[in-house]
């Protein structure tokens, strides 16, 4: 296979993907179907040609063909669920107005839905692996340049480095003039100048004759006069071209381009629960709720009773807790405390602190006694899964000391989080503490898929509910 070979045919490849998309949901159906002593159908076989053309239609809007190099296997996976699920909708929507749904097995359905979606996740995964292992080796590969030898260039000149499987081969920084070069001010610069340096003329001239793929322009952003002069120049040519500019080492969330009108903007700490995320977010911690309350509802009984009888005062505690977008939630919780605190000062439980009933200890480590916000997110005020709420006058407190602290309030808080299955849980009677709780919370907005989320739940299953720091 010659290096140019996959980009030649890189249509003829997506409508062989699409081909195996539809033999992998036929497939699955007739396995399915003989498995279970089912007969192959006129109305089965119609179903499945349903399902293959509304899937490969569903899946331009998330652009599910195309070139997923730079993006993550967790976003690929994400973009086929959301395609394939909006196929099993629009399945039953067909079946339940056509009045044909009693016609069909259920138990086949299920389990056509389920394996399928196994199905067309485990092919792009065994995809994208041979595509890294033919990039490591030289094929399928994009050459690029950076214009500007700048910190930001450097940093990204590292990150390609770091990461040949993306099969981008860097050919060289070019130099702008009246452009400062950090080679002599970033550490670790003059490993990663090894390749041929030269001037713009240069750069120009490779992307006129087609030796560049990729350019980068990595130069700061009060560069903007000069940005314009580089686009204009490679908008001549076929060169794919990226900016790089040193915005972007700021703490950035969820950040996009879109427009207004004629003017396009960027957005800078922005959420990723909108539009299709937000309802499937939705979904998630409505279907999780609700299978929690059912199930847990006689130990609900029993903790209220241990509450009532182990000490004075009511069985729930209430407390104002800052929730989306920085707006004053009341978040329940089983009454671990002979006190209920929930002023403008509000004292961290510490060890062996005497405001804690015993049984309300046994609660608090193995976080029992947060059962009851199952509640709040049925209410729509909290997530299952999501940075956890504080009380607002912690809040209040650390906002000032931790950078970033507020943009926790860019999603929903959660009953479990990223920041807790990784230890960050219980007393933060250190800076330090709230400060890695807050990094974490962060990584999990720019992370955040419905797949992360399951993954978190997981974790919270096996390792996230006892802690040595709860008290």
């Amino acid at each position: 296979m010659q290096q140019g070979w996959i980009r030649a045919h890189q249509s003829d490849l997506a409508a062989v993907y699409r081909l195996i998309d539809g033999v992998l949901i036929l497939a699955v159906l007739g396995v399915c179907l003989t498995l279970m002593g089912e007969p192959i159908s006129g109305n089965w076989a119609a179903a499945g040609l349903l399902a293959v053309i509304a899937f490969v239609i569903m899946a331009e809007p998330v652009e599910l063909y195309r070139s997923w190099r730079t993006d993550s296997f967790r976003a690929m996976l994400a973009a086929t669920a959301v395609t394939w699920v909006s196929v099993c909708l629009l399945l039953l929507l067909v079946g339940y107005f056509s009045r044909l749904g009693h016609e069909f097995s259920r138990l086949v359905v299920g389990c056509w839905f389920l394996f399928s979606l196994i199905a067309l996740g485990s092919w792009r995964f065994g995809l994208r692996r041979l595509l890294q292992y033919l990039r490591i080796h030289d094929r399928n590969t994009r050459s690029a340049a950076i214009l500007g030898i700048t910190p930001t260039g450097l940093q990204l000149a590292k990150d390609l480095e770091q990461h040949p499987e993306l099969g981008i081969r860097l050919q060289g920084f070019y130099r702008i003039s009246g452009v400062p070069s950090a080679e002599t001010s970033v550490a670790g610069a003059a490993s990663l100048l090894t390749g041929p340096t030269g001037q713009l003329e240069d750069a120009l001239a490779a992307a006129h004759s087609g030796e560049l793929d990729l350019v980068y322009i990595a130069l700061p952003i009060s560069e903007a006069k000069r940005i314009g002069e580089l686009l204009a120049a490679f908008g001549d040519t076929t060169a794919t071209v990226h900016l790089l500019p040193d915005i972007f080492g700021a703490n950035l969330l969820q950040s996009r381009w879109h427009r207004i009108g004629s003017s396009a903007v960027l957005s800078i700490y922005d959420t990723p629960i909108q539009g299709i995320n937000g309802w499937l977010k939705r979904l998630e911690d409505v279907v999780i709720a609700s299978l929690a309350l059912v199930l847990l509802s006689p130990l609900m009984l029993l903790i209220a009773i241990g509450v009532k009888l182990s000490s004075k005062g009511p069985v729930i505690f209430r407390q104002r807790r800052y929730g989306y977008c920085g707006n004053t939630i009341e978040v329940w919780k089983f009454r671990s405390m002979t006190t209920q605190e929930d002023g403008a000062k509000v004292v961290q439980a510490t060890r062996n602190d005497p405001r804690v009933t015993r049984f309300g200890g046994f609660l608090r480590r193995t976080s029992l006694d947060e059962l009851p916000q199952f509640i709040n997110v049925l209410r729509g005020e909290m997530s299952i899964v999501g940075p956890r709420p504080h009380a607002v006058a912690h809040n209040e407190q650390y906002r000032s000391l931790v950078s970033g602290y507020m943009l926790r309030h860019k999603v929903k808080p959660g009953i479990t989080g990223w920041a807790q299955v990784n230890g960050w849980r219980g007393e933060t009677d250190t800076l330090e503490k709230m400060s890695k709780r807050v990094e974490y919370d962060l990584d999990y907005i720019r992370r955040w898929s419905i797949f992360f989320d399951c993954y978190i739940v997981l974790m919270t299953v096996f390792k996230g509910f006892k802690s040595k720091n709860a008290y």
